[in-house]
């Protein structure tokens, strides 16, 4: 249930960083590209941070936290590169 509820948050992330990347964006492109491009470190971070928290608090091992992450990681991630290639063609 914790796996479901990271992932979540993971989309919450991406939803408001897609509801404020217009009003963040100072340089030239497009917004949904900045957001992506914000979205994808942030993300990667705080799954880190997730999995050293199951090592550290939960008892688990690295090696069995390491497909946890590439889960929570992942999900999120692929839908941000999804919308990013659907939204943000043409644009860099």
């Amino acid at each position: 249930m914790h796996t479901v509820k990271v992932i979540a948050a993971g989309f919450a992330l991406l939803g408001a960083l897609l509801l404020i990347a217009p009003r963040l964006n100072t340089g030239g492109r497009h917004p949904i590209v900045f957001a992506m491009k914000l979205f994808i470190p942030l993300w990667f971070v705080a799954s880190v941070i997730n999995l050293i928290i199951g090592i550290n608090r939960a008892g688990y091992t690295f090696l069995q936290e390491v497909p946890i992450l590439l889960v929570v990681f992942g999900v999120p991630a692929l839908v941000a590169g999804l919308v990013w290639w659907r939204f943000g063609r043409g644009v860099s």
